[in-house]
């Protein structure tokens, strides 16, 4: 009779702690900030060029807030010419040439592009917070929305697994 009544107690235990596991995995954290929609003019005011301000950064038009990585991007810091814009071509090529700061990914090689790929999931994804993407991602030259655009079939960039 005490080894039954042990035997429930135990399963009573059990049927609890997995009851409560599943309220657990039900619960998320919401986002502490709204994701948005930069412009290249307000992604600029994000450079890391004014002390206590957020730093942000575009990959694949995903802008990241990199602000824990100040040491990286923040003023006078070695990857601060990253910081503001969309900088796909520079972190493709590992390069910190003006030229090579933009979203353009126009001509860069298969091994670039794998580069891009590598650096952008295991690195920004990884790291840091998305916070918004790119007017230029999802919009026309006019500003007008692109009605075609489709990240899937943008080449070199998911989407899934951003937030």
């Amino acid at each position: 009779m005490a080894t039954t009544g042990a035997n429930l107690l135990f399963l009573s235990l059990l049927f609890i702690s997995l009851v409560s596991a599943d309220d657990v995995k039900l619960k998320y954290k919401a986002a502490t900030k709204p994701v948005r929609l930069f412009t290249e003019e307000e992604l600029k005011r994000y450079d890391g060029s004014q002390e206590g301000e957020s730093i942000y950064m575009a990959v694949k038009g995903v802008v990241f807030d990199v602000t824990k990585g100040k040491e990286f991007y923040g003023k006078n810091a070695a990857y601060n010419a990253l910081a503001g814009k969309d900088s796909t071509r520079a972190v493709a090529k590992m390069s910190l040439d003006p030229e090579d700061l933009t979203s353009d990914t126009t001509g860069l090689t298969k091994q670039q592009l794998d580069s891009l790929d590598r650096v952008f999931e295991d690195t920004y994804k990884a790291k840091y917070p998305i916070v918004g993407y790119t007017a230029a991602r999802i919009l026309n030259e006019d500003g007008s929305p692109n009605e075609d655009f489709k990240p899937e079939d943008q080449p070199h960039f998911k989407i899934k697994d951003e937030f």
